[in-house]
């Protein structure tokens, strides 16, 4: 009987310590697989392709989380040189870019132009605006129209002087928003009768917001999306492979086509 209940002590024994081995192996596991997290600033009209994208990344990349700061360009720029973390930089404007390439805080040789937009002229749906495009914007009552540090603002200005029409927005009862989205957000809510915005913006409002004119692109100018690595002297071998993977999965088909059913245009 002794002999009996040794046999099956040690057979406890055994089980007891192969689960505790195989505990030890998972929790090295969990460790050897730690999260990487990518901090992503994004210009605030990349805002609904981003998440999809996003989503659709961590599906493949789940040991990968993207952390997104959206706002406009110009915001996110002063953020980065104030000293906020940051990966990577998508933006709406060259200028941005340009300002952090001369502070040496890009990496060299990340730069590539992804993504191109057009400028739009706008209004509510059901409106009675006697406006018929940017060369007579003045005939709104109100308008909104983003400062000129954020890109879409800084491109409807620079349409204004292309055009001759610089002086149509003075003494005009102008609502400067932040960023695009805030434009957005004022012309569906009837607070603004007129703004302008970028062809991508209309994505999700067709039935709120009306184009009133698409500006030509030889009053913009191209406008062009750049995404950059921002330098990061903390930042591994293991996270720095994991940005470039990312900003290579925005340049691929995939996202491509994400990028073109919210109306940018992508390059080729």
């Amino acid at each position: 009987m002794c002999r009996k209940n040794g046999l099956i002590s040690r057979k406890i024994n055994i089980f007891v310590a192969a689960i505790v081995l195989m505990l030890q192996m998972t929790s090295g596991c969990a460790l050897n697989k730690q999260e990487t997290v990518i901090d992503l600033f994004a210009a605030k009209s990349l805002n609904g392709a981003m998440e999809e994208l996003i989503d659709s990344y961590g599906q493949n990349n789940p040991d990968v989380k993207i952390q997104t700061n959206y706002e406009s360009s110009g915001t996110l720029m002063t953020q980065i040189v104030e000293g906020s973390a940051c990966d990577i930089f998508f933006s709406a404007g060259e200028k941005q870019i340009n300002t952090l390439e001369e502070k040496g805080l890009v990496v060299a040789g990340t730069r590539e132009n992804l993504l191109k937009n057009r400028l739009c002229v706008v209004t509510y749906s059901g409106s009675t605006t006697q406006v018929t495009g940017l060369n007579d914007i003045n005939k709104a009552s109100s308008l909104a129209i983003a400062g000129e540090s954020v890109p879409v603002g800084y491109y409807t200005r620079i349409a204004l002087q292309n055009a001759g029409c610089s002086e149509l927005l003075e003494n005009k009862d102008i609502n400067e928003c932040a960023n695009v989205g805030a434009v957005v957000a004022a012309i569906k809510e009837h607070s603004n009768e007129v703004g302008t915005i970028y062809y991508s913006d209309i994505t999700g409002h067709e039935s709120e917001i009306r184009i009133i004119e698409i500006v030509p692109d030889e009053l913009t100018g191209d406008i062009v999306y750049p995404v950059v690595r921002i330098t990061h002297d903390k930042a591994n071998l293991k996270k720095i492979t994991e940005i470039d993977k990312f900003i290579e999965f925005l340049k691929s088909d995939k996202a491509k086509s994400v990028f073109e059913k919210y109306n940018f245009i992508t390059y080729q």
